[in-house]
């Protein structure tokens, strides 16, 4: 890969107060493994491994991935890339997401997850991990005795964790998660784009609180992408008024000349809430001309127009 240089001058931050210091970008693992049933296209082991060590090569210094990415793939390829490489350049991080397995979603699981991580990462400790999606899990009872905020905070006591966060897209929820007061980090996804701002208030929460925040999927999953993606928006089929406003950002881009997709990456970095803006990929020619595109100046009308074609908040993921 062509070295890229540095994008700006404030590329590397602190993580909220956790005391890690972050790129504003990360890679967001999930194309990693592969996910062919959310990205519709599948990624060769040896081409996972390959982006990966491109990625330790550039001015990104943090991958955030999950133990459930394509069932470990998404690990067991940053794993595999690490050890080809000898070892992470200084400073990079490596955060990854406890998930359930079979339903399973109690303290003992939370230890196992752990476990499967050290294993496909080769690594004994972790700056960040975070509890993932637990919206889905509405039955988990994650903060009585035994559940999974108790083996947390234990993995944390013991050294294994250094900060924990917590992952997911349903505000509700989230919001929920943080009145716990156990979690540094919070990362929302597909709720803090051009079609969907769902996650401001609870931003700005975090924020108040001193959290560490990471914002992904700004592109919709690929709506924001491309005209040509699947009808999807937030993993789920989008509706027609969303569909409608992503064509009509689309045809904005295209009138004043400006990527959209990159347009949708800049939105966020711009934001001073968000410390950290995850971005999938799967192409290290992706790789090249995002971190190229960042100091590429967008015109006042573009963000002017844009503002005006933000779908109504009743049509919103968590309306």
């Amino acid at each position: 890969m062509t070295p890229v240089r540095l994008p700006s001058a404030n590329w590397l931050r602190p993580l909220g107060t956790t005391g890690l210091i972050v790129s504003a970008i990360a890679a967001g693992g999930g194309p990693i493994g592969g996910m062919p049933e959310l990205f519709g296209y599948d990624v060769p082991e040896r081409q996972g491994i390959d982006l990966v060590r491109d990625i330790l090569q550039s001015p990104i210094r943090m991958i955030d991935t999950a133990n459930g990415y394509s069932d470990g793939k998404s690990e067991q390829r940053i794993g595999d890339a690490a050890r080809e490489s000898a070892k992470l350049p200084n400073g990079f991080l490596v955060a990854t997401k406890v998930d359930p397995k079979d339903g399973d979603y109690s303290g003992k699981r939370i230890y196992d997850s752990i476990r499967e991580s050290q294993d496909r990462l080769g690594c004994e400790t972790f700056p960040l991990v975070q509890l993932h999606d637990p919206e889905f899990y509405p039955d988990a009872e994650f903060d009585l005795p035994g559940g999974a905020i108790e083996a947390l905070l234990q993995l944390r006591d013991e050294g294994v964790i250094e900060h924990l966060g917590v992952a997911g897209g349903h505000v509700p929820t989230l919001n929920r998660m943080l009145d716990s007061g156990v979690f540094e980090v919070i990362l929302t996804h597909s709720r803090l784009t051009f079609l969907d701002r769902s996650a401001d208030e609870l931003v700005d929460r975090a924020v108040e609180g001193g959290l560490g925040v990471m914002n992904a999927a700004v592109l919709g999953g690929g709506l924001l992408a491309s005209r040509g993606a699947r009808p999807v928006y937030g993993y789920r089929p989008a509706r027609p008024e969303i569909l409608d406003a992503a064509r009509l950002m689309h045809d904005l881009a295209d009138e004043l000349g400006v990527s959209l997709a990159d347009a949708a990456v800049q939105q966020s970095l711009h934001d001073s809430r968000i410390d950290v803006t995850v971005v999938g990929f799967s192409k290290p020619a992706r790789l090249s001309s995002l971190l190229a595109s960042l100091e590429q100046p967008i015109d006042d009308e573009f963000w002017t127009r844009m503002n005006t074609l933000l779908p109504s908040p009743h049509l919103w993921l968590d309306a």
